[in-house]
This record gives structure tokens, C-alpha cells and sequence, in this order.
């Protein structure tokens, strides 16, 4: 145990620190949250997924810990694969903002739809409240976003890791207590927006705890893993064929509906936006939204009805890019598989009385794109039919949303327990329980159990075999 203050005392100043920091967060705004707020995609806050955080920043439920009740366990190790926190937009959205901005200022309301504030239609219809208003202030609006920004961490986005930090202290006491604080792994992408979103993890726990002793390193052969699979990246990401259905979704007849709405609500002329400044003006909601709390006026530009196709765009993009749509989407992230399960076997191995204990946490921060292909690979928000340009009507009810997966500060978390019967694994997405496929009777079925139904990826999934598409070799699997 570390020198200083007696236990007691050090448990008292963290119930402290948790009070203090809950009553700085009580001046977040609850209610004036866009309707539209939970269909952002990548772009969605962690409170439109867990609205509870919104009320209270650090509420936790520890009924999410799920181990057999007939067994005595207890949490021995904690794995935590951690997308960052909120971010300014990246280059590209920069300056597609900056021409959106632009011709509003210089042509909206000069086509035929005037204010157009009574005259949409479906949805919500939220945008035609105060019609004149919301139109001024989109036509006054400065573009304050600049180039240097580039998809940096913004002070939301630290807080969100610092919160999660503190949340995942309460959730496992034991684990990421004083006592362990030299024992836990942090790694993370090399960048910025990871390593701003590792130290702001770090910075939580070390307020809680009242100590400084955690460090981190950066390790992009493991969380960007996606860069390094030329199987992938000639495959997928260069290949022009490969997000055939984004491309044909992205000027078909649903999209071509949101962007005349948009026009008319804006009196433009019919075809002055493209479909990239209509999805810039949405993004625009939700980066008001998740930098500043702010219920901005291009919200109002966007009905539900439009939203949710706005949602299914991105959706097919994050789908066909980097989930399900190609074998070769799971198969890249092969190295942080086996990292994960390699952590998991050390943790769960039995041990004679004079071995040092497992490590009691491994934090791993990095991307949407780091942590969909984790999921893939795992076979989770497997829907029977995967979406495309020409499904959209039926895919309402699809389990596959991105912006419930893989919101900002996105978690997925791995839970080993020692139990009576031998070591249980418990998987959580987003602090909510997931069961894994195949094993769907339990929330926390036993380890052996699930290494069982991994087994042909813990023997196989040869990372180097997958990705080296050579002409002698095997090519990547582009096929669903």
C-alpha cells in the first residue's frame, strides 16, 4: 500500500473530489438539446447514447455487473478499448463549413421559398419555429472553425475522458483504486486527439485518487492497426468500388429529398447544394452541439425524417468502410484482438502465492475506426440483412448505429472475474451489457467458454496471412 494518508482518509477525499467535480458539471444544460440529437452518427455525444450522463456526468449503475448471482466473483482485470472524446472537425469539413457559410450569406432566401419557415413538411417540423429568426442567424453566422484545428480534442472532449476515467473508478473499485495506480497500462494512438483524450483519462483518475504516478505510450501498430493492413487499404480505402452503396445512396432519391427541403427552407435555387454542403449544415448541428452545448440554428434546417436519412448515409459509410461490409474490415484489427485476449489469459492464469498480481487495467485509446473493426471481428450488431443504397425503408429497425456504437469517448470493455467455477469475461459496450454471439444465455459466461467460441480467431487470424495482398497470396476478402 502507498505511503501517506490513512486509507480512510484518501477514500474520503475521493468521495470529495467525485462531489466537487459533479457539482462543476451541474451548470450543463439538460433541456435544450436538438430532437435530432441522437442521429449524428460518429459526430453523436456520449450523453445522447447515455442520457443519465447528462443529468449527472458521474452517475454510475453498478447493475450492469452482471456475474452469475449463484457464485461468489469478483473483478480481477479491466480491459477498456476507449474511443477519444469530442474533436474539432478535420480539414476537409473545415472548409466545406466554410463554403457552406459562404453562400448562405450570399444567396439564401433569394430563390423561390423565400423564409420558407411555413412551408416544409415531415418530421418534427422543429425547423420552422421562428423561421425569420434562425434564417438571420445562419445568414449572420462566422465561420469560426480554422484549418489549425483539425479534428483536435476541444475542453467537452477532455472532460468526456475525464469523466469516463472517474465513472470506471466507481464502477470497479478495485481495480483502478490508489493502490493499483502503478500497475495500469495506458496506451494510446499516436494522434493528437488520442493522446489529449489518454492524458485528460489519466488527469481523471489522478484527481480522484489525489495522485501522480500513471503514464502512458503511444502504440499505433496496435490502435491504428487499420493503416498497416495493406489488404485493407488497397482493398477498401482506395478502392473506388468498395463504398459503391455510400456513393449511390448519396444522390439517390432520399438524399435528393433533404437536400430540396434544405433548399427550400433556405430560398435557394433548386440544385445550388451539393449533398456534401447539405451533410456539412448537419454536422454543423452536431459539432455546435458537442463543442459548445449549444442548440445552434442550422439545427433547425433538419426534420427527424431528415435526420435519420442524414444517419443512414453515414451509417453506410462506417458499414461498407470499416464493420461488416468486408471480411477484411474485422480481419485488420487482428492485432488488437489477440492483444486484448493475451491480457485477458495473463489476467485470468492461475498463480502460486509468490507471483506478482495481473495487471488490474489495460486502457486503450484510439479510434471509430480502432473500435469498429474490434466489434466486427467479434461478430456483434450483426444484422440479417446489411443495409445498401436500395434498403433504407426497411433498415429502421437495424441494430447497426453508428452513433450508438461509436459515439464520442465510445467504450468497449472486457470484465474478468474470478468466480468460484473459474474466471468469467463480461463485454459492455457504452457502460451497457452486450452478450457475445453464441453465448447469449449469459451475461458473463466463463472465460474458457468464450475462448471456445473464439478459438478460430485465436488460432488463425494471422494478421500478416490477412493483409499482405500479394499475387501469390491471398487477396483481400472484399465479399460480405
Amino acid at each position: 500500500m502507498f505511503s501517506g494518508s490513512p486509507p480512510r482518509n484518501r477514500l474520503l477525499l475521493a468521495a470529495l473530489s467525485v462531489l466537487l467535480t459533479r457539482l462543476s458539471c451541474s451548470s450543463l444544460s439538460v433541456s435544450d438539446v436538438p430532437n435530432i440529437a441522437a442521429f449524428f452518427g460518429t459526430k453523436t455525444r456520449y450523453e445522447d447514447v447515455n442520457p443519465h450522463v447528462l443529468r449527472d456526468a458521474l452517475s454510475v449503475n453498478t447493475s450492469v455487473l452482471r456475474p452469475p448471482t449463484s457464485e461468489r466473483c469478483s473483478p480481477v482485470h479491466l480491459t477498456a478499448v476507449i474511443r477519444h472524446g469530442s474533436r474539432y472537425p478535420t480539414v476537409k469539413n473545415i472548409r466545406r463549413i466554410q463554403r457552406l457559410s459562404e453562400l448562405v450569406r450570399r444567396e439564401a432566401t433569394r430563390g423561390s421559398g423565400g423564409l420558407g419557415g411555413s412551408r416544409g413538411s415531415g418530421g418534427s417540423g422543429t425547423w420552422s419555429r421562428g423561421s425569420g429568426t434562425w434564417l438571420q442567424d445562419l445568414q449572420r453566422w462566422e465561420n469560426w472553425y480554422t484549418e489549425d484545428m483539425d479534428g483536435q480534442l476541444v475542453m467537452k472532449g477532455r472532460e468526456d475522458l475525464h469523466h469516463l476515467s472517474v465513472r470506471l473508478s466507481l464502477l470497479f473499485p478495485s481495480l483502478l483504486c490508489e493502490e493499483n495506480m502503478s500497475r495500469i497500462s495506458l496506451r494510446s494512438s499516436s494522434k493528437h486527439r488520442c493522446v489529449s483524450s489518454v492524458e485528460a483519462f489519466q488527469e481523471g483518475l489522478q484527481r480522484h485518487w489525489r495522485r501522480r504516478e500513471l503514464t502512458h505510450q503511444l502504440d499505433d501498430d496496435l490502435m491504428r492497426f487499420f493503416e498497416r493492413c495493406r489488404g485493407y487499404v488497397e482493398g477498401v480505402e482506395k478502392n473506388l468500388t468498395a463504398l459503391m452503396e455510400v456513393e449511390r445512396f448519396k444522390h439517390g432519391e432520399e438524399m435528393k429529398t433533404v437536400r430540396r427541403k434544405v433548399e427550400e427552407r433556405l430560398g435557394l435555387h433548386q440544385d445550388t447544394l451539393t449533398p456534401d454542403l447539405v451533410e456539412a449544415a448537419f454536422f454543423l448541428c452536431s459539432y455546435e452541439l458537442s463543442i459548445k452545448s449549444l442548440h445552434s440554428s442550422w439545427c433547425f434546417l433538419f426534420d427527424e425524417d431528415d435526420a435519420k436519412v442524414l444517419e443512414y448515409k453515414s451509417d453506410l459509410k462506417q458499414y461498407w468502410m470499416r464493420f461488416h461490409g468486408h471480411v477484411i474490415n474485422g480481419l485488420s484489427s487482428c492485432p488488437l484482438f489477440h492483444h486484448v485476449f493475451r491480457t485477458l489469459d495473463r489476467a485470468g492464469r492461475p498463480r502460486r502465492s509468490t507471483d506478482a498480481p495481473p495487471e488490474p487495467a489495460s486502457i486503450l485509446i484510439g479510434h471509430a475506426e480502432t473500435l469498429l473493426p474490434l466489434i466486427s471481428l467479434l461478430g456483434l450488431y450483426k444484422d440479417e440483412t446489411p443495409p445498401t443504397a436500395d434498403n433504407y425503408h426497411s433498415q429502421h429497425g437495424r441494430s447497426f448505429r453508428s452513433g450508438l456504437i461509436v459515439p464520442y469517448a465510445a467504450n468497449l470493455l472486457f470484465v474478468l472475474y474470478d468466480c468460484q467455477r473459474g474466471p468469467r469475461l463480461q463485454l459492455l459496450v457504452n457502460e451497457s451489457p452486450v452478450r457475445f454471439p453464441g453465448l447469449e444465455m449469459e451475461d458473463a459466461p466463463l472465460y474458457r467458454d468464450v475462448r471456445a467460441a473464439y478459438r478460430h480467431l485465436l488460432d488463425g487470424c494471422d494478421f500478416h496471412r490477412e493483409c499482405e495482398a500479394t499475387s501469390g497470396g491471398r487477396g483481400p476478402n472484399i465479399e460480405l
